[in-house]
């Protein structure tokens, strides 16, 4: 559940005009294609503008829709794997409500409520700390080594691709793809830790298409992920998408060997975005257990 609002962090600012496809034949370089993704997406000064952003609507968390996978019999028996059956796993995908704020530099508070309780993330640009009720965790954890990287790559108000040679990122054409049946920039980003992640550009509007998403472990295996971003709506000159859909890839098979089942995808509807709220500096700092969530 941290993990998705981690995962989309940096995907939530976007862009405003769209442009029209260049000219057939015509060879863009990544710089190219990314320049104008950031005209698309309102320009490089409205987004320099841009200190705070507040977003809130419902995430999807809960549900699993996955097959079971077979697990082996007890010792002893001599029959073959048997499925876990489907009436043990919950069905139906619960929407949570959340607010997540971002500010300058590189800072970012996600509250999502669950079952009456409200979790807590924050990243105060160089540290980050997780408050889990829901888990029966009423103690304020520090964020692990992979949350730290991360929430040091997706906190940024304006995602990566605006300013990126001042964050240190280097970037790359890696070709074009068709996405949902449209063409798309393929573009390699590397960033100043080493990290590497692509980009999906759609080659007439230059907004994100999709972008890949930190990797998620089931049944023993890691698995790639990919955001799809949707429903690009004009907000203060700028165009954020209001929906988000994760996909989780399939692997060959699983850590036991086991085919992988497929997962369904996962939806982040935002339902209101605030450009530029005024937010006190204690939003992004450690969590203290005792003290409402909403106080600024």
């Amino acid at each position: 559940m941290f993990r998705k609002s981690l995962v989309f962090c940096s995907s939530l600012a976007f862009a405003i005009s769209l442009t029209a496809a260049p000219p057939a034949g015509a060879k863009l370089s990544a710089a190219n294609i990314v320049d104008k993704n950031v005209a698309a997406r309102g320009g490089l000064q409205a987004w320099r503008a841009v200190r705070t952003i507040s977003l809130s609507g419902k995430l999807g968390a809960g549900g699993n829709q996955r097959a079971a996978l077979p697990v082996p019999m007890p010792s002893g028996r001599k029959s073959g794997p048997r499925a876990t059956p489907a009436a043990q796993r919950a069905v139906e995908e619960v929407q949570l409500p959340f607010v997540m704020e971002l500010a300058r530099p590189g800072k970012m508070r996600f509250e999502l409520e669950f079952n009456g309780q409200t979790a807590i993330q924050v990243f105060d640009g160089v540290n980050g700390w997780k408050l889990r009720p829901f888990l029966g965790r009423r103690v304020v954890e520090p964020y692990t080594t992979d949350e730290m990287t991360a929430a040091s790559m997706q906190a940024d108000v304006d995602g990566p691709l605006v300013d990126y040679a001042a964050k240190g990122t280097l970037i790359e054409l890696d070709g074009m793809e068709k996405v949902e049946d449209r063409d798309t920039y393929k573009v390699k980003l590397t960033m100043k830790n080493r990290e590497a992640i692509h980009v999906w550009i759609d080659a007439q509007t230059f907004l994100e298409a999709k972008i890949e998403g930190q990797p998620r472990r089931l049944d023993g295996a890691d698995h790639p992920v990919e955001v799809y971003f949707r429903d690009y709506r004009l907000v203060n000159g700028l165009q954020i998408p209001f929906v988000l859909e994760t996909k989780v890839l399939q692997v060959g098979k699983t850590a036991l060997g086991f085919k992988d089942p497929p997962v369904p995808p996962e939806k982040v509807i935002i339902d209101k975005v605030v450009i530029n709220p005024k937010l006190d500096e204690s939003r992004f700092a450690k969590p203290q257990i005792g003290v409402s969530s909403n106080a600024n």
